[in-house]
């Protein structure tokens, strides 16, 4: 096992009903007024609005609300949001939502005490400081609950980027399994999808790490394929739902990857020009590339992809683990393969080119060059 440093931040508050809490937390750093942000709609059909505005009310705690926040956040709404914080002066951003509302919230908490560009900090801009971040979560996916990422869309350039910083780390999230009851089945699909790929990538990718890893590692993904496939059929299955939502938030906290060794993100270098590019779930593009990339890059770690085949699915070679996998995100109602979102062999250069940019970014430039790149988007085809 190689050193490391953990340090992780975040107060979870995990179970039924604890969303109320929130202004109670708000209270405990000092939160005069918030900035409300959220999506487009869903917690006002679902009562969460009213409840989260009661709680904030009882607790004295003032809140302007910016909606809008789409599923691929994008910079120009970012930047609109960051205005109106610093015209109201808030001194916090509460968000209420998935993990998209989260990414854009750690934005605009950081773009709020600054006076350049909050898109500076997706190209290389170190953050310095940050509004605090506080969360009720309503989807089990991205882990951005208990880190301190954030992925933003630049329409403009049409490019997928990400910054990561220890003062983006949400001060307080609450998760309640009850709120994501009412998920519409296929995010529910694309939300398994994205919370194994977190814990996929390091998985196979590492140089070296240890045993206590991998084996934290398989039991993520298995605690997702199990309660995901108690979803499917009851989708208030609260235990599954639990299940899933904590295994989601373990997948991106840090812990998988302490002492594992140069590992990379090549799944999601590739899906964020998939996103960028077609505006697709970020889960629904994440289960085209995985195979695809699975396939491509299985010759390079056999003994990885044999042990993932047999602790994960009970098969002998790492082809019938791939399959496996495969299988199992198409069972679940997640997209397999380009073409069934509508993405052709025509538009592989495009991809491949805007991927190449963030492949030299995150210092994968050496391994994934257009060339290969387009090779695992053409097995995906």
């Amino acid at each position: 096992m190689n050193n490391f440093t953990f340090h992780n931040p975040t107060k979870i508050i995990f179970g039924r009903d604890t969303h109320h809490q929130v202004g109670t937390e708000l209270n405990s750093f000092g939160i005069k007024k918030v900035l409300l942000l959220y999506g487009t709609g869903s917690i006002k059909k679902s009562g969460l609005y009213d409840q989260t505005i009661r709680a904030l009310d009882e607790a004295g705690v003032d809140f302007v609300e910016f909606d809008g926040v789409v599923s691929n956040p994008v910079i120009s709404h970012a930047r609109e949001a960051v205005r109106v914080a610093k015209e109201h002066k808030v001194d916090g951003v509460l968000s209420v939502g998935g993990g998209s509302v989260l990414d854009e919230a750690k934005a605009v908490a950081a773009g709020a005490v600054v006076e350049h560009d909050v898109w500076d900090f997706y190209t290389g801009t170190q953050i310095e400081a940050s509004l605090p971040v506080f969360s009720i979560m309503t989807l089990a996916a991205s882990g951005s609950e208990m880190n301190g990422n954030s992925v933003i869309t630049n329409e403009t350039t049409q490019h997928k980027f990400s910054f990561n910083s220890i003062h983006s780390n949400p001060k307080v999230s609450i998760l309640n399994p009850e709120l994501t009851f009412s998920v519409d089945p296929s995010y529910t699909a694309y939300g398994s999808v994205d919370a194994i790929s977190h814990v996929i990538e390091g998985y196979f990718t590492q140089s070296s790490g240890a045993a206590i890893q991998d084996r934290l590692a398989e039991n993520i993904i298995i605690s997702v394929i199990e309660s995901t496939n108690i979803i499917i059929n009851d989708p208030k299955d609260y235990d599954a739902r639990a299940q899933m939502m904590w295994a989601a938030t373990m997948a991106l906290n840090g812990l998988p990857k302490n002492g594992l060794e140069d590992i990379g993100f090549p799944n999601h270098m590739i899906e964020h020009a998939l996103s960028a590019l077609f505006n697709i779930a970020h889960g629904a593009g994440l289960a085209i590339v995985i195979p695809a990339w699975m396939q491509w890059y299985a010759d390079k770690k056999p003994d990885r992809f044999s042990r993932f085949a047999k602790e994960i699915f009970g098969v002998e070679t790492a082809e019938d683990g791939i399959k496996a996998l495969k299988n199992w995100f198409s069972k679940i109602g997640a997209p397999v393969t380009l073409s069934e979102v509508g993405i052709y062999d025509k538009d592989i250069l495009a991809i491949s080119a805007n991927a190449a940019v963030m492949a030299e970014m995150w210092g994968l430039g050496d391994e994934y060059s257009e060339k290969e790149i387009k090779e695992v988007l053409y097995l995906a085809l």
